[in-house]
């Protein structure tokens, strides 16, 4: 199973609404970069029932930020900053429309 980064982000922000062993797992296996095998035997498991553990998680993340878009408005405002610290007159209107979407 490859690691895709963007988890570690939505690990961050919506974490606390996992439960207790899929953020403690996620936290081990995107933040620390244990593998599947690792978890597994530091929580006495299968390697397979750790990566479904993950997976829900997984699934938990991606269904909260399609309802949320927090990761994906941070990540526009952070583009747009740098944008209106280059004088784009423009991105800073737009980052006042994200702001007053929040």
């Amino acid at each position: 199973m490859p690691k895709d980064l963007r988890y570690g982000a939505l690990l961050d922000v919506y974490g606390p609404f996992l439960n207790g062993k899929q953020k403690e797992l996620c936290e081990y296996y995107y933040n620390d970069d244990l593998s599947l095998s690792e978890i597994a035997e530091n929580f006495g498991i299968t390697r397979q029932g750790v990566r479904d553990i993950i997976k829900r998680a997984e699934q938990r993340l991606n269904l909260l930020e399609a309802e949320c878009r927090y990761c994906e408005r941070f990540s526009k405002l952070k583009k747009l900053s740098a944008a209106a610290k280059a004088g784009d007159r423009g991105a800073e209107k737009r980052i006042f429309e994200i702001i007053d979407d929040l």
